[in-house]
């Protein structure tokens, strides 16, 4: 049983139990955002997908891998990377709180943050030294001026 736990311990398989959540709970207690969740979940879902479609291909380029607890063969740091050193995370991010929106599920907002933590906690905490035994100087410029989810850091 352990190797299929194993299996099934990536960030796809989080985010899809946290969308059938969101689905269950708009079923439960259904609140509406109105009119905002079928505008805006559908362009967070699609910016969801693009951002992951973009790192996904940067990563092939640099003939890396993108699964998760496997040892990278390169730094990838341009690109989608310049802003996030984790844009695929955020990418699931995104595709999470668009669907929440779009499914009207109100009370799901939390599993987004919960989603955040989870991925933080089982998979980036992981990453981040691997990164940084594998890459050293050149992983901590990156992670110097880049942040971990979204954002250029000053003065770096």
């Amino acid at each position: 049983m352990r190797p299929i736990l194993q299996a099934i311990d990536i960030p796809p398989s989080w985010l899809a139990l946290h969308i059938a959540a969101a689905w269950a709970i708009a079923r439960l207690l259904p609140l509406s955002f109105g009119g905002l969740g079928r505008v805006l979940g559908p362009a967070l879902v699609g910016l969801g997908l693009l951002l992951m479609a973009a790192a996904v291909v940067q990563m092939a380029l640099a003939r890396t891998t993108v699964i998760p607890r496997r040892n990278p063969s390169a730094l990838v740091t341009g690109g989608v990377f310049s802003v996030s050193r984790n844009p695929i995370y955020l990418a699931d991010a995104l595709i999470l709180l668009g669907a929440i929106l779009w499914l009207d599920a109100v009370l799901a907002l939390p599993l987004v943050a919960v989603f955040v933590w989870l991925i933080q906690t089982r998979f980036i905490r992981d990453e981040e030294p691997r990164l940084a035994a594998g890459f050293g100087p050149e992983f901590d410029r990156w992670a110097a001026r880049t942040g971990r989810w979204f954002g250029r850091k000053s003065g770096v």
